[in-house]
């Protein structure tokens, strides 16, 4: 079943923060996770707020999700995207309704 990482991100250091984005996608892609949403525009249609940058990410299981978490590689892009930014990260196991 897929898992999804979902990302609500206030960058705080745009610089050092271009240094995680460009350097993450690949371990990302080597659990065999996928971008579905990275940034773009939201608009708030309900509750209270504003929208944070927000990230969707794709993986194949809950596994892959939590081996890309835990690799070791991705431990000081996670710590320099702790250091240039405030976020909240949720792992949610489902999968997208059939059409």
């Amino acid at each position: 079943m897929a898992a999804y990482l979902w990302v609500e991100i206030d960058v705080t250091d745009p610089a050092a923060y271009e240094v995680y984005r460009r350097e993450v996608p690949p371990l990302i892609a080597r659990q065999g996770g996928r971008y579905v949403i990275r940034g773009g525009a939201a608009e708030l249609l309900e509750g209270e707020g504003e929208p944070a940058r927000l990230v969707l990410l794709e993986f194949p299981s809950m596994a892959a999700l939590r081996a890309f978490w835990d690799d070791p590689a991705y431990q000081p892009l996670k710590a320099l995207r702790q250091g240039c930014s405030t976020a909240r990260l949720i792992a949610v196991e489902g999968a997208a309704p059939a059409s």
